[in-house]
C-alpha cells in the first residue's frame, strides 16, 4: 500500500513557473514507478510525466522541454517542475504510483494548477 499527498498547486501567470510535489508513504516506495497525471472537467485523465525506479523518465509531447519530473528516494518524494506554463496546462494534477508491470493503482487527491493572467 502506498499513500500519496500532493502540494504546491496554485495560480500562476502564463510563462511562469510552478513546482508541484508529492510525498509517498508506505513500504518499498523506491521500487515503484511514480507519475504525474492531469485532468480537466470533461476530459480524460492524461499522463504528463513518469519516472521509474531506475530514474528513467518520459513525458507527454506537449510538455517536453518545459516540465521536469524528479524523485528523491531518500525522502519518498516526486516533484514536477513546470516552466513556461500555458493556459492549456490548467488542470487538477494528480500524483500516481504503480508497481513494476502493473497499472497505476495508487492516487493522490490532486492539486489544482491554474494558468491565467
Amino acid at each position: 500500500q502506498v499513500q500519496l499527498v500532493e502540494s504546491g498547486g496554485g495560480l500562476v501567470q502564463p510563462g511562469g513557473s510552478l513546482t508541484v510535489s508529492c510525498v509517498a508513504s508506505g513500504s518499498e516506495v523506491g521500487m515503484y514507478s511514480l507519475a504525474w497525471f492531469r485532468q480537466t472537467v470533461g476530459r480524460q485523465r492524461e499522463l504528463v510525466a513518469q519516472i521509474n525506479s531506475d530514474g528513467d523518465s518520459l513525458y507527454v509531447h506537449s510538455v517536453r522541454g518545459r516540465f521536469t519530473i524528479s524523485r528523491d528516494n531518500s525522502k519518498n518524494t516526486v516533484d514536477l517542475q513546470m516552466n513556461d506554463l500555458r493556459p492549456e496546462d490548467t488542470a487538477n494534477y494528480f500524483c500516481a504510483a504503480r508497481r513494476p508491470f502493473e497499472v497505476w493503482g495508487y492516487w493522490g487527491q490532486g492539486t489544482q494548477v491554474t494558468v491565467s493572467s
